[in-house]
């Protein structure tokens, strides 16, 4: 059953596939071709027409000189000669403002065919945001299965009871096979009611063992659980006890008999390696795109794990959402940015986090 739960999070890790239709660039690097060609005929088209009216309105002229020197018997073909002058006016200015119109429309057109390229790289961005966060969300739905299973090994009821020597050496043991096979935990800790670290399951990396937890937000939060179907999901921080790793800690109560129902008897906490895993998840986004940032946000907007490795649970993206669940803008900056809050996954609701996608232009 280990295995098959471990396959089942592994599975929960594969990155999203690529995404075979965008062709976003192609599409407005064509439009850009074929809009400069058409400027390019259109202006060498006018100005043939401009030479050539320059050249009716020279030749009119001539002949308006030629038929002054004529005298009376050269008035007939002054005013041919003015005509002709006047329709090489007329000529020349349909010419220019053909020219504008042209040039006017296939600018209108760029920006329209700009606009949608802009939309549709939008609405892939929310998807994929939406891709992130679902990922990451069916993890830690596993998460909150493993704890509240685990809290109800035997070895760790009897540890919680009765706290003697010989159960702290055996459930030490039981924590450390469990780890042995589910490579995403950094440690999994069993308290007492007071918040002491009775045994955990690396005791040669962590030395936690008789270590104080009350103060812990996660502890607290575990303490009060109603039952033994209850869980906590705490936020991510860099745990101390851990070394500094960027932990989720996950938390169920310990009750009597392994029962729901029962008398709670301590606390499980399992720390699930958050640095690790979410950077898997961030990095197999695949936005083929070198100026996209992908990010999990938590219900701070803080920074919990990004694709560039940057501002790690120091920086705060402050994302517009105007009441909304998802979608995408562009910030001051001009960048685009697409966002989806976490939907959950079967009975794990989420934390208020984000999937985000930061395009800079």
């Amino acid at each position: 059953m280990v295995a098959a739960i471990e396959r089942i999070s592994n599975q929960a890790f594969a990155p999203a596939p690529a995404d075979s239709n965008d062709n976003d660039s192609d599409i407005s690097g064509l439009i850009a071709r074929l809009t400069a060609e058409v400027n390019q005929v259109a202006c060498e088209k006018t100005r043939s027409i401009q030479n050539i009216t320059n050249q009716m309105k020279m030749l009119a002229l001539n002949a308006l000189i030629e038929s002054s020197r004529a005298g009376p018997q050269g008035a007939g073909f002054a005013v041919v000669a003015q005509e002709v002058r006047n329709v090489g006016q007329q000529v020349e200015t349909i010419a220019r403002d053909l020219e504008s119109q042209l040039t006017r429309r296939t600018g209108s057109l760029m920006d329209s065919i700009e606009k949608m390229t802009e939309r549709a790289r939008g609405e892939r961005m929310v998807d994929l945001a939406l891709n992130a966060i679902e990922l990451i969300d069916r993890n830690l739905y596993e998460r909150t299965c493993d704890v509240r299973w685990w809290a109800t090994d035997s070895a760790v009821v009897d540890c919680a009871d009765i706290p003697n020597a010989a159960n702290v050496a055996h459930v030490s043991e039981r924590l450390a096979v469990i780890l042995g096979a589910y490579t995403v935990y950094l440690d999994l800790w069993l308290c007492d009611l007071k918040g002491n670290v009775l045994a955990s399951g690396r005791p040669d990396r962590f030395d936690v063992k008789g270590a104080n937890v009350a103060g812990a937000t996660w502890f607290r939060d575990a303490r009060g659980l109603r039952s033994g179907d209850d869980y906590v999901a705490g936020n991510v921080e860099q745990q101390p006890m851990l070394g500094g790793a960027q932990v989720a800690t996950y938390c169920a109560s310990v009750r009597e008999g392994g029962k729901a129902n029962g008398k709670p008897l301590g606390v499980l906490a399992i720390h699930f390696d958050w640095q690790a895993q979410a950077r898997a998840i961030v990095e197999g986004v695949r936005v083929d795109d070198d100026k996209a940032r992908v990010l999990l946000v938590d219900s701070d907007f803080r920074v919990i794990a990004a694709s560039d490795g940057q501002g790690l649970l120091t920086e705060r993206v402050p994302l517009t959402l105007n009441g909304r669940r998802n979608g995408f803008y562009n910030d001051r900056t001009g960048a685009q940015v697409a966002f989806h809050a976490t939907p959950g996954y079967e009975t794990y609701k989420g934390l208020g986090w984000y999937g985000v996608i930061v395009h800079a232009e």
